[in-house]
């Protein structure tokens, strides 16, 4: 059950994704981009779909601001890829873009998938009311910048030349910027639609998104190339420290456990019309990919 809303919710945000780009220039960056937003889970924006679901905003009209996260999902693992960054050279089994195409022609597909989720947050499609728009732009703007994503991804550049291994504090904060946050978005999310109070869902986004980063570092070392379709092994590799590496491999599996049942705990005000969401939370820490 779970899997099959799981790719429904993906193929309703891949359609709203390859509309928004129907009409671009026929050029080298419109082909990677349609190529950069192709597959994937699309977790996130299922979070942005199944937290509307709660508030009774239909899957129509929260797909304009799943496929926002999406886009910007893309472009975080556009740029992340590249050389200057981890310097990776596959991606969903797929080479990467700046190894498709270019370096530069990376640079501007994220560049411009950035920009493509506020237009789709900014459209009138994804809320008739301009105020919720406005506050959709806002948080993903401090999700997304200096505030969110893009500080976790600078402190994890710091750690590389600190001299030092982060501890368990340090390595915290750092994810909860550069992946929960934009968890902790797409859970919010379908409260901002709903015009509701968005506490609930951020307390079980924010161990959500521990949780999955978790899951992450478990997989690097654990996980199998051939499943999840990039390379494994590299944060031992690069002498990164992880949530394994400061935990155990059963430590970390234990901590990843507990959060999952935070995640579920903080959803008791739904009752079963949340079950997706702690199906999502079960997911995030069996996943092979």
């Amino acid at each position: 059950m779970f899997q099959s809303q799981l790719k429904d919710a993906a193929a309703l945000i891949e359609a709203r994704l390859m509309e928004a780009l129907a009409g671009a220039a026929d050029q080298p960056v419109t082909h990677a981009m349609r190529y950069a937003v192709a597959g994937g889970k699309r977790l996130r924006g299922f979070l942005v779909i199944e937290g509307a679901a709660l508030y009774g905003v239909a899957a129509d009209r929260a797909v304009h601001a799943a496929a926002a996260i999406e886009a910007i999902h893309a472009y975080s693992l556009v740029h992340d890829d590249m050389p200057c960054m981890d310097d990776d050279d596959l991606r969903r089994g797929q080479p990467t873009v700046h190894v498709k195409w270019d370096e530069g022609t990376a640079l501007l597909v994220g560049d411009a998938l950035q920009t493509l989720a506020f237009g789709l947050l900014a459209d009138p499609a994804c809320h008739p009311d301009p105020a919720v728009r406005i506050d959709l732009v806002g948080s993903l703007a401090r999700a997304s910048g200096i505030d969110g994503m893009v500080l976790g991804q600078a402190q994890d550049i710091a750690a590389e030349t600190a001299g030092r291994a982060l501890n368990l504090a340090e390595i915290t904060e750092l994810q909860a910027n550069k992946t929960g946050a934009l968890i902790r978005w797409s859970a919010e999310a379908g409260a901002r639609l709903g015009g509701a109070d968005i506490a609930p869902l951020s307390s079980y986004a924010t161990a959500l998104g521990l949780a999955f980063q978790i899951a992450d570092d478990i997989l690097d070392v654990e996980g199998d190339v051939e499943k999840t379709g990039k390379r494994v092994q590299k944060d031992a590799d690069a002498g990164k420290a992880t949530f394994v590496s400061l935990l155990g491999l059963e430590g970390a599996k234990a901590r990843a456990r507990d959060l999952v049942d935070e995640a579920c705990a903080a959803l008791a005000p739904f009752g079963a019309r949340a079950d997706a969401l702690r199906d999502t939370a079960r997911f995030v820490i069996a996943r092979e990919t």
